[in-house]
């Protein structure tokens, strides 16, 4: 590992770590004062920040392993926040906030089993992983309008539920191609 995997000042880690810290303050914005202007701002700044943070990090050659680690779990707790948030405030059924995080759940024994057989703690995430993040970050706005009285409410609802299943499906597809690379990998 060089000297430049190591760096944890970064524009890339800086963006992921207001990213994490963006995550209380959503959830504070949906449950205390309903302030869903503001929230729903956060959440769209939080997915831009996040597609922004990874091209800065590749073209101006600064990944680094603090950047491989902030980055997806910045990513997980705003889509646990915001499942959490929309669920409590009855915006999305309690079987949507189930399923998606239970794709992690079933996961989560992969970190030891790759660390046991010599490799990182997780494995580079995909380009499929990739679009179902985005896709689930598109839906969740859109689900949250959805549950609002407005000229806009129909159309959110109808695509936000677009992005919401083919986010779920995508997700759990790409849970399915980290099983099957860490078998191929562990097979040996």
């Amino acid at each position: 590992m060089n000297a430049a995997e190591d760096r944890i000042f970064t524009i890339p880690n800086l963006l992921s770590m207001l990213r994490l810290l963006g995550v209380p303050v959503f959830l504070w914005l949906v449950l205390g004062p309903h302030a869903d202007g503001w929230a729903i701002l956060l959440l769209a700044l939080a997915g831009f920040s996040d597609w922004l943070d990874g091209k800065i990090a590749r073209a101006w050659g600064q990944t680094s392993r603090l950047g491989r680690l902030i980055d997806p779990l910045a990513d997980r707790l705003y889509i646990l926040a915001t499942l959490v948030g929309l669920v409590l405030r009855d915006a999305i059924p309690l079987w949507l906030a189930l399923v998606v995080p239970l794709r992690d759940v079933f996961l989560l024994w992969v970190p030891p089993v790759l660390r046991r057989n010599g490799y990182g703690p997780a494995l580079p995430v995909h380009f499929l992983g990739k679009a179902a993040t985005a896709a689930l970050m598109y839906a969740f706005p859109l689900l949250f309008l959805a549950s609002h009285q407005g000229w806009y409410a129909e159309i959110s609802t109808i695509f936000g539920w677009a992005f919401a299943i083919w986010g779920t499906g995508l997700y759990w597809w790409a849970g399915v191609l980290y099983v099957v690379q860490v078998r191929q990998l562990t097979k040996g």
